[in-house]
């Protein structure tokens, strides 16, 4: 597993929403945030707290991207034609740890940024380690010969607690990802509600 898990059901508890739908995570035990006074934090938010829980909670669910990463999404979105929300939306399903997170190659986003980043991952038969490559339809996304049987891919493609979405054509036998087509925001099968919408609001404003 990566470094990142102790963030990972820390962001959740500060969300206080299951944002992976994974069964470890510690909301499913206590529904509020972390620390002393956690349970005194339920104060209504603002609008822009709103907007700007919207935007952590969206960054938080690919890898927690950083800002700048989040940022420079958003701006190319916001370039296309089309409701800037769903064209974000678009964008970040198009990361190639996306894909490889959605297909079941692996069972976190943070497993699959590793993953990339680690060399197991083909496009169209050539070896790509960077997780931010964006991915085009009709790509064929595949794990190395070499890394299909490591416990992490086997333990991913049995988890029962998330489908493979129907934008990608998935063989688990052959351990290929064909990315069929780029998503709309309903087409996504996220664990909570996410809202493009509030974060196209808080960068309109910030």
């Amino acid at each position: 597993m990566t470094k990142r898990t102790a963030a990972k059901y820390k962001l959740d508890r500060r969300m206080g929403e299951n944002i992976w739908g994974r069964a470890k995570s510690p909301v499913n035990k206590r529904e509020y945030g972390p620390g002393q006074h956690g349970q005194r934090r339920k104060n209504k938010l603002s609008d822009f707290g709103t907007q700007l829980r919207a935007k952590q909670k969206l960054k938080g669910y690919y890898g927690d991207l950083t800002e700048k990463q989040f940022r420079r999404i958003y701006t190319e979105a916001e370039r296309l034609r089309g409701d800037t929300g769903e064209m974000l939306i678009g964008l970040l399903e198009r990361r190639l740890d996306a894909v490889v997170y959605r297909a079941k190659f692996v069972p976190t986003i943070w497993a699959a940024r590793q993953f990339v980043n680690h060399g197991h991952v083909q496009v169209n038969g050539k070896r790509v380690n960077i997780a931010s490559y964006r991915v085009k339809e009709g790509d064929v996304i595949s794990v190395r010969d070499k890394s299909r049987q490591m416990t992490l891919v086997l333990e991913a493609i049995g988890l029962a607690e998330r489908d493979v979405p129907d934008y990608l054509d998935v063989d688990h036998n052959k351990m290929t990802a064909t990315f069929v087509r780029t998503p709309a925001l309903g087409d996504v099968p996220y664990a909570v509600q996410m809202e493009p919408n509030l974060v196209v609001e808080y960068y309109a404003k910030n």
